[in-house]
Protein backbone atom coordinates (compact mmCIF):
# COMPACT_ATOMS: atom_id res chain seq x y z
CA UNK A 1 0.00 0.00 0.00
CA UNK A 2 1.67 3.63 -0.95
CA UNK A 3 1.93 5.77 1.62
CA UNK A 4 -0.83 8.14 0.06
CA UNK A 5 -3.24 5.52 0.04
CA UNK A 6 -2.25 4.74 3.96
CA UNK A 7 -2.70 8.33 4.92
CA UNK A 8 -6.59 8.34 3.50
CA UNK A 9 -7.04 5.61 4.45
CA UNK A 10 -6.44 6.28 8.23
CA UNK A 11 -8.13 9.78 7.52
CA UNK A 12 -11.39 7.55 6.80
CA UNK A 13 -10.98 5.65 9.90
CA UNK A 14 -10.49 8.41 11.79
CA UNK A 15 -13.57 10.36 10.41
CA UNK A 16 -15.39 6.97 10.95
CA UNK A 17 -14.42 6.87 14.95
CA UNK A 18 -15.80 10.54 15.72
CA UNK A 19 -19.51 9.19 16.42
CA UNK A 20 -17.76 6.17 18.53
CA UNK A 21 -15.70 8.87 20.73
CA UNK A 22 -17.16 11.96 20.67
CA UNK A 23 -20.27 11.19 23.27
CA UNK A 24 -17.30 9.74 25.60
CA UNK A 25 -15.11 13.03 25.24
CA UNK A 26 -18.47 15.30 25.40
CA UNK A 27 -19.14 13.23 28.96
CA UNK A 28 -15.62 13.69 30.19
CA UNK A 29 -15.47 17.38 29.50
CA UNK A 30 -18.83 18.40 30.20
CA UNK A 31 -18.25 16.86 34.10
CA UNK A 32 -15.93 19.72 34.45
CA UNK A 33 -17.79 22.19 33.31
CA UNK A 34 -19.73 24.10 35.90
CA UNK A 35 -23.35 23.75 35.35
CA UNK A 36 -24.25 27.79 33.72
CA UNK A 37 -21.40 26.35 30.79
CA UNK A 38 -23.12 23.03 29.90
CA UNK A 39 -26.12 24.04 28.47
CA UNK A 40 -24.72 27.50 26.96
CA UNK A 41 -24.63 28.10 23.13
CA UNK A 42 -22.65 28.04 21.18
CA UNK A 43 -21.62 25.15 23.20
CA UNK A 44 -17.43 24.36 24.20
CA UNK A 45 -15.71 21.79 23.74
CA UNK A 46 -13.34 22.33 26.50
CA UNK A 47 -14.45 23.67 29.78
CA UNK A 48 -13.46 27.72 30.22
CA UNK A 49 -13.13 27.27 33.76
CA UNK A 50 -12.60 23.62 34.46
CA UNK A 51 -13.56 22.28 37.49
CA UNK A 52 -13.49 18.88 40.03
CA UNK A 53 -16.38 19.98 41.90
CA UNK A 54 -18.27 17.29 40.52
CA UNK A 55 -16.05 14.91 41.42
CA UNK A 56 -16.51 16.03 44.77
CA UNK A 57 -20.47 15.77 45.07
CA UNK A 58 -19.58 12.28 43.60
CA UNK A 59 -18.35 11.13 46.45
CA UNK A 60 -20.58 13.49 49.29
CA UNK A 61 -24.04 12.78 48.16
CA UNK A 62 -23.87 9.14 48.34
CA UNK A 63 -21.43 6.62 49.76
CA UNK A 64 -19.87 6.04 45.84
CA UNK A 65 -16.99 4.66 46.82
CA UNK A 66 -19.20 1.36 48.42
CA UNK A 67 -20.74 1.25 45.40
CA UNK A 68 -18.18 1.12 43.14
CA UNK A 69 -16.72 -1.39 44.76
CA UNK A 70 -20.45 -3.52 45.44
CA UNK A 71 -19.97 -3.49 41.50
CA UNK A 72 -16.64 -4.51 40.77
CA UNK A 73 -17.07 -7.20 43.35
CA UNK A 74 -20.06 -9.05 42.18
CA UNK A 75 -19.03 -8.28 38.32
CA UNK A 76 -15.67 -10.83 39.73
CA UNK A 77 -17.56 -12.82 41.24
CA UNK A 78 -20.27 -13.14 38.10
CA UNK A 79 -18.24 -13.85 35.80
CA UNK A 80 -15.85 -16.86 37.92
CA UNK A 81 -18.89 -18.24 38.37
CA UNK A 82 -19.80 -18.00 34.65
CA UNK A 83 -16.66 -19.35 33.67
CA UNK A 84 -16.96 -22.70 35.98
CA UNK A 85 -20.89 -23.10 34.90
CA UNK A 86 -20.50 -22.50 31.62
CA UNK A 87 -16.67 -24.20 30.93
CA UNK A 88 -18.26 -26.98 32.32
CA UNK A 89 -21.91 -27.68 30.60
CA UNK A 90 -19.45 -26.65 27.50
CA UNK A 91 -17.61 -29.12 27.60
CA UNK A 92 -20.32 -31.74 28.27
CA UNK A 93 -22.47 -30.59 25.43
CA UNK A 94 -19.02 -30.98 23.18
CA UNK A 95 -17.70 -33.73 24.19
CA UNK A 96 -19.87 -36.50 26.33
CA UNK A 97 -22.78 -38.23 24.23
CA UNK A 98 -25.86 -39.09 26.08
CA UNK A 99 -29.08 -39.99 25.18
CA UNK A 100 -31.60 -36.00 24.15
CA UNK A 101 -27.94 -34.13 24.25
CA UNK A 102 -29.08 -32.45 20.90
CA UNK A 103 -32.58 -31.49 22.70
CA UNK A 104 -31.27 -30.18 25.61
CA UNK A 105 -29.10 -28.09 24.28
CA UNK A 106 -32.13 -26.47 22.30
CA UNK A 107 -33.81 -26.05 25.57
CA UNK A 108 -31.05 -24.52 27.32
CA UNK A 109 -30.78 -21.92 24.21
CA UNK A 110 -34.29 -21.57 24.57
CA UNK A 111 -33.66 -19.21 27.88
CA UNK A 112 -32.00 -17.09 25.62
CA UNK A 113 -35.37 -16.24 24.35
CA UNK A 114 -36.95 -15.48 27.61
CA UNK A 115 -36.71 -11.84 28.52
CA UNK A 116 -35.93 -10.70 32.35
CA UNK A 117 -38.66 -8.70 32.39
CA UNK A 118 -41.20 -12.07 32.08
CA UNK A 119 -38.72 -13.75 35.28
CA UNK A 120 -38.52 -10.35 37.36
CA UNK A 121 -41.84 -11.41 39.17
CA UNK A 122 -40.75 -14.93 40.39
CA UNK A 123 -37.34 -14.35 40.98
CA UNK A 124 -38.24 -11.62 43.29
CA UNK A 125 -40.72 -13.86 45.08
CA UNK A 126 -38.42 -16.46 45.57
CA UNK A 127 -35.55 -14.31 46.58
CA UNK A 128 -38.31 -12.85 48.87
CA UNK A 129 -38.93 -16.15 50.09
CA UNK A 130 -35.35 -17.22 50.73
CA UNK A 131 -34.97 -13.70 52.78
CA UNK A 132 -32.19 -12.64 49.88
CA UNK A 133 -34.12 -9.36 49.26
CA UNK A 134 -31.96 -6.29 49.60
CA UNK A 135 -28.86 -8.51 49.19
CA UNK A 136 -26.32 -9.02 46.83
CA UNK A 137 -27.19 -12.59 46.59
CA UNK A 138 -29.66 -12.13 43.21
CA UNK A 139 -27.16 -9.98 41.37
CA UNK A 140 -24.58 -13.06 41.32
CA UNK A 141 -27.28 -16.17 41.28
CA UNK A 142 -28.98 -14.66 38.61
CA UNK A 143 -26.23 -14.04 35.88
CA UNK A 144 -24.52 -17.02 36.66
CA UNK A 145 -27.66 -19.56 36.04
CA UNK A 146 -29.33 -17.18 33.73
CA UNK A 147 -29.24 -15.98 30.10
CA UNK A 148 -25.50 -14.65 30.07
CA UNK A 149 -24.09 -18.18 31.37
CA UNK A 150 -26.64 -20.10 28.41
CA UNK A 151 -24.34 -17.51 25.64
CA UNK A 152 -21.44 -18.19 27.34
CA UNK A 153 -22.26 -22.27 27.80
CA UNK A 154 -22.95 -22.06 23.59
CA UNK A 155 -19.63 -20.26 23.04
CA UNK A 156 -17.79 -22.83 24.93
CA UNK A 157 -19.54 -25.93 23.48
CA UNK A 158 -19.01 -24.25 19.84
CA UNK A 159 -15.10 -23.81 20.59
CA UNK A 160 -14.63 -27.40 22.70
CA UNK A 161 -16.36 -28.85 19.31
CA UNK A 162 -13.34 -27.68 17.29
CA UNK A 163 -10.49 -29.43 19.13
CA UNK A 164 -9.33 -32.37 17.73
CA UNK A 165 -10.09 -35.54 19.02
CA UNK A 166 -7.07 -36.93 18.87
CA UNK A 167 -6.09 -34.85 21.65
CA UNK A 168 -8.05 -36.65 24.02
CA UNK A 169 -6.96 -39.93 22.59
CA UNK A 170 -3.59 -38.72 23.70
CA UNK A 171 -4.60 -38.01 26.82
CA UNK A 172 -6.58 -41.53 27.58
CA UNK A 173 -3.58 -43.47 26.31
CA UNK A 174 -1.50 -41.20 29.54
CA UNK A 175 -4.02 -42.57 31.90
CA UNK A 176 -6.90 -39.45 32.03
CA UNK A 177 -9.82 -39.79 33.20
CA UNK A 178 -12.79 -37.89 31.83
CA UNK A 179 -12.07 -34.46 34.18
CA UNK A 180 -8.54 -34.87 33.69
CA UNK A 181 -9.05 -34.32 29.94
CA UNK A 182 -10.97 -31.71 30.78
CA UNK A 183 -8.84 -30.04 33.06
CA UNK A 184 -5.10 -30.46 31.61
CA UNK A 185 -6.44 -31.03 27.64
CA UNK A 186 -9.29 -28.75 26.78
CA UNK A 187 -9.83 -25.81 29.64
CA UNK A 188 -5.91 -24.99 28.66
CA UNK A 189 -6.55 -24.56 25.55
CA UNK A 190 -10.08 -22.95 25.36
CA UNK A 191 -7.99 -19.14 26.24
CA UNK A 192 -9.63 -17.30 23.57
CA UNK A 193 -12.84 -18.55 24.42
CA UNK A 194 -12.45 -18.15 27.96
CA UNK A 195 -11.32 -14.51 27.73
CA UNK A 196 -13.83 -13.69 25.11
CA UNK A 197 -16.50 -15.29 28.38
CA UNK A 198 -14.94 -13.11 30.35
CA UNK A 199 -15.06 -10.11 28.84
CA UNK A 200 -18.76 -9.85 27.75
CA UNK A 201 -19.68 -11.74 31.42
CA UNK A 202 -17.84 -8.75 33.28
CA UNK A 203 -19.49 -5.82 31.32
CA UNK A 204 -22.95 -6.95 31.28
CA UNK A 205 -22.85 -7.08 35.15
CA UNK A 206 -20.99 -4.39 35.77
CA UNK A 207 -23.64 -2.44 33.32
CA UNK A 208 -26.72 -4.30 35.21
CA UNK A 209 -29.66 -2.29 35.78
CA UNK A 210 -32.85 -4.20 36.52
CA UNK A 211 -32.37 -6.32 39.19
CA UNK A 212 -30.55 -3.93 41.21
CA UNK A 213 -33.52 -1.43 41.03
CA UNK A 214 -35.79 -4.58 41.74
CA UNK A 215 -34.03 -6.13 44.52
CA UNK A 216 -31.76 -3.45 46.22
CA UNK A 217 -33.05 -0.42 48.59
CA UNK A 218 -30.21 0.17 50.77
CA UNK A 219 -27.84 2.85 49.16
CA UNK A 220 -24.72 1.40 50.63
CA UNK A 221 -25.48 -1.61 48.67
CA UNK A 222 -26.52 -0.19 45.47
CA UNK A 223 -23.88 -1.12 42.37
CA UNK A 224 -23.44 1.78 39.63
CA UNK A 225 -26.07 2.08 37.12
CA UNK A 226 -28.63 2.20 40.10
CA UNK A 227 -25.99 5.07 41.49
CA UNK A 228 -26.14 7.13 38.82
CA UNK A 229 -30.15 7.88 39.01
CA UNK A 230 -29.99 8.83 42.54
CA UNK A 231 -28.17 12.34 41.57
CA UNK A 232 -31.00 14.71 42.01
CA UNK A 233 -32.15 17.71 43.70
CA UNK A 234 -34.82 18.22 45.92
CA UNK A 235 -36.79 18.84 42.74
CA UNK A 236 -35.94 15.63 41.19
CA UNK A 237 -34.12 17.44 38.44
CA UNK A 238 -31.39 16.06 37.19
CA UNK A 239 -27.18 17.14 38.43
CA UNK A 240 -26.30 17.06 35.31
CA UNK A 241 -22.15 17.74 36.16
CA UNK A 242 -22.75 15.23 38.86
CA UNK A 243 -24.15 12.91 36.67
CA UNK A 244 -21.74 13.13 34.26
CA UNK A 245 -18.21 12.56 36.36
CA UNK A 246 -20.05 9.81 38.31
CA UNK A 247 -20.66 8.32 34.59
CA UNK A 248 -17.12 9.05 33.61
CA UNK A 249 -16.07 7.29 36.88
CA UNK A 250 -17.99 4.40 36.04
CA UNK A 251 -16.64 4.20 32.08
CA UNK A 252 -13.33 3.67 33.27
CA UNK A 253 -13.14 -0.06 33.92
CA UNK A 254 -15.12 -0.79 30.78
CA UNK A 255 -12.43 1.56 28.66
CA UNK A 256 -9.61 -0.24 30.42
CA UNK A 257 -11.17 -3.92 29.64
CA UNK A 258 -12.03 -2.90 25.86
CA UNK A 259 -8.48 -1.54 25.46
CA UNK A 260 -6.60 -4.12 26.85
CA UNK A 261 -8.46 -7.08 26.05
CA UNK A 262 -10.63 -6.10 22.65
CA UNK A 263 -7.99 -8.24 20.48
CA UNK A 264 -8.67 -11.69 22.61
CA UNK A 265 -12.28 -10.69 22.75
CA UNK A 266 -12.45 -10.99 18.50
CA UNK A 267 -10.31 -13.71 18.52
CA UNK A 268 -12.37 -16.01 20.88
CA UNK A 269 -15.47 -15.18 18.87
CA UNK A 270 -13.64 -16.02 15.57
CA UNK A 271 -12.33 -19.25 16.55
CA UNK A 272 -15.74 -20.38 18.10
CA UNK A 273 -17.56 -19.45 15.09
CA UNK A 274 -19.48 -16.39 15.46
CA UNK A 275 -17.26 -13.97 13.38
CA UNK A 276 -19.48 -12.51 10.66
Amino acid sequence: MSPKLKLLVYAVLLVCCVPFVFPTWWMATTSLKPVNEIFAFPPTLWPSDATFEAYRQVFALQPFGQQYLNSFYIAVLVTLGTLVVSSLAGYAFARIPFRGSGVVFVLVLAGLLVPNEVTIIPLYRMFDGLGLVNTHWPLILIPVLGAPSVLATFIMRQFFITLPRELEEAGRVDGLGRFGLFWQVSLPLAKPAIGAVSIFTFLHSWNLFLEPIVFLSSKDKFTIPQALTQYVDAYGGALWNVQLAAATLSALPVLIVFVLAQRQFVEGLAQTGLKG
